[in-house]
């Protein structure tokens, strides 16, 4: 039976926190293996393809993450206007706690290399999938319709990806939560109707 990967996932972890603060382009090899503590070589026995293939399983780990705690919190909260609520409180602690340096690992991988890194753009593909399908069976759960859940949740999914963004230039976590708020009422009012004003 093959030992287990060493450094894989040290590897892989100081990525996904280098990239959420420093983009991909700002993120070199000698930063990573510094950051892992892993030696040099193992970047290039776990990852032969170069720093690009570590963006992969970056964005990867990074939307794992992401999908395990929508999964949890669609799973402890009535509805999935509650849950996208809490998870934005939790990403408006995680950003103050950063001092608004951080960002979304995927985010900033993605905007550097997609669409001409075809696997990254691959891997992308693959977690805001797993994201919306969280969120779009909870919708179905709440009653909506499944292919209104399905739109409701590429809405609330790219909404939270933009106030990341403005989060982060504004150094406040309010966009999230706004972003948050107001998505709960068209969620949770009249199957997905937006509240009347």
């Amino acid at each position: 039976m093959p030992a287990p990967p060493k450094h894989r996932q040290s590897i892989i972890d100081a990525s996904v926190t280098l990239f959420r603060r420093n983009g991909y382009a700002g993120t070199g090899l000698n930063d990573i293996v510094e950051a892992s503590g892993a030696p040099k070589g193992s970047l290039y026995h776990y990852f032969p393809a170069g720093k690009s293939s570590i963006a992969v399983a970056a964005v990867e780990e990074a939307g794992r993450r992401v999908a395990a705690t929508l999964t949890e919190l669609a799973a402890q909260c009535p509805t999935a206007g509650d849950a996208l609520v809490a998870h934005a409180t939790l990403l408006a602690g995680w950003m103050k706690k950063s001092g608004f340096r951080d960002g979304c690992p995927i985010t900033t991988v993605l905007l550097e290399l997609a669409p001409d890194d075809r696997a990254v753009s691959e891997a992308g593909r693959q977690v805001y999938a797993a994201r919306i399908a969280v969120m779009t069976d909870k919708l179905i759960a709440d009653g909506h319709l499944p292919d209104r859940a399905r739109r409701l949740a590429i809405l609330a999914v790219s909404a939270l990806q933009g106030a990341l963004i403005q989060s982060r230039v504004e150094r406040s976590g309010t966009p999230i939560l706004v972003a948050a708020e107001e998505l709960k009422a068209w969620l949770d009012v009249g199957h997905g109707a937006p509240p009347s004003s």
